[in-house]
């Protein structure tokens, strides 16, 4: 089964990757850097494997990152 990501985890990550956050309407917050927007659903435990691709793909960056 693959690891779940929390969003305290995600959001620490795509810091590190040089993403600002920049604004946040209702449970989502949204994330720029490099002409990319990430948005990340807020206080959740666990993110779901399709909403953790979702923030893969608009990050731009590799699974291994996440590691």
């Amino acid at each position: 089964m693959p690891k779940r990501w929390s969003t305290t985890e995600v959001e620490r990550i795509l810091l590190r990757y040089g993403f600002i956050l920049v604004s946040q309407k209702g449970s989502h917050r949204k994330y720029v850097a490099n002409g990319r927007v990430v948005i990340v659903p807020a206080g959740r435990k666990e993110i779901r494997a399709g909403t953790f691709a979702s923030i893969l793909r608009q990050s731009g960056l590799d699974a291994s990152a996440f590691e």
